[in-house]
């Protein structure tokens, strides 16, 4: 089936060209009255509106409804006085799957994308290095993770899709949820866990699982029918998905944070002056932080909420919630070291591996190493 792209509007093209020139051309007898012209052209041309076209994550999840749709559709054009407007709409909304997302940013269909690695990791498998499954526990060490590993993420976004990584950001942690009781990591033997990220898959293996690849909108119903029996998705989506209704028991080992990026077509990038990409840069800074922050709040009421509550925004889910216990942390750091790391290693390759050894491995004390076969 092929896949239908809502286009944005055009500017109309009088907008677009300016008409000093055609007023130039009628003025004859007054040469100060022409430089005057040329002078005002000049200025219309370089204060010419910039529209960036982008395209957010899910519009059902909170990371686009209050930030990524609100920036670019709102923000922005308020901040810059109108020199930049932008003009963004879910990927849900525009029918799109996610991996085709950053290749239409190559191509200039799009000007500005927030994803997930899963999107861009079919292309080089260096891009889910900020977000290995079941490293982190903590955000504030996420960050850390994040910051330590951007400059690589930046090289690879310019290399291969010809963009500017302008930000990293969280979704609320990944969890699992099963349908069945759970009292440890020991019981997710022999389960069918939904994930969608391969080293999501790697940890699932690693325990013993079975990992089965699903997008979430069929995570409700699969989870009801049986179709699988657990599925890793973030605190909040499982509040706002209501998997509480199917699902029993959440196993709150955190097996990755959702890590998201925001990236723009370095051609459009270019087309800013120096004013316009300071004030972006800083604006864009500014958002990263609000979502790392409302990120962290986040967890903590979908937890409350999934759980026995109090919860300010709805509902209270009534779940069971099992934290990992030492052992279980035990077990976790065997299967980081034992599956997880060399597997990514593997495939990413031996320069790949010694670039996160230097980067996020010294921040986690970790190394990636792939094992001789």
């Amino acid at each position: 089936m092929a896949i239908q792209i809502s286009r944005f509007p055009k500017l109309p093209e009088d907008v677009k060209k300016p008409v000093c020139m055609k007023k130039l051309r009628q003025v004859s007898k007054a040469f100060l009255l022409g430089l005057a012209l040329l002078a005002t052209c000049g200025f219309a041309a370089a204060n010419d509106t910039i529209i960036i076209k982008g395209v957010g994550t899910w519009d059902y999840f909170t990371n686009y409804q209050k930030h990524e749709g609100p920036f670019w559709n709102k923000h922005i054009a308020e901040v810059s006085g109108g020199q930049i407007v932008g003009e963004i709409k879910p990927h849900t909304e525009l029918g799109l799957h996610g991996y085709e997302i950053m290749r239409l940013v190559k191509n200039g269909v799009f000007d500005f994308a927030f994803g997930l690695p899963g999107y861009v990791a079919p292309e080089s498998e260096i891009f889910e290095g900020a977000d290995l499954s079941s490293l982190v526990q903590n955000i504030a060490v996420q960050r850390k993770v994040a910051n330590a590993y951007f400059h690589t993420l930046e090289l690879a976004f310019a290399e291969k899709y010809n963009a500017k990584l302008m930000m990293l950001y969280p979704f609320p942690s990944q969890m699992i949820w099963c349908n069945s009781e759970i009292r440890g990591i020991e019981d997710l033997k022999g389960k069918r866990i939904r994930v969608f990220l391969t080293t999501l898959g790697d940890f699932v293996e690693g325990v013993g699982a079975i990992p089965v690849s699903a997008s979430f909108n069929n995570v409700p119903e699969a989870l009801e029918k049986g179709i699988f029996d657990c599925a890793i998705t973030g605190t909040m989506s499982a509040y706002t998905g209501k998997l509480y209704k199917v699902a029993s028991y959440g196993y709150t080992l955190r097996v990755g944070w959702g890590l998201a990026f925001g990236a723009m077509n370095l051609n459009k990038w270019n087309l800013l002056n120096d004013e316009q990409k300071a004030l972006l840069k800083n604006e864009i800074a500014q958002l990263t932080d609000n979502m790392w922050q409302e990120t962290a709040q986040e967890d903590a009421v979908a937890l409350a909420c999934l759980a026995k509550g109090p919860c300010p925004i709805g509902e209270v889910g009534n779940m069971t919630l099992v934290e990992p216990s030492l052992e279980d942390l035990a077990v976790r750091n065997n299967v980081a070291m034992d599956v997880i790391l060399p597997r990514w290693a593997a495939r990413c390759g031996p320069e790949c591996a010694a670039n996160w050894n230097r980067t996020v491995g010294r921040v986690l004390d970790l190394r990636a190493e792939a094992k001789n076969r």
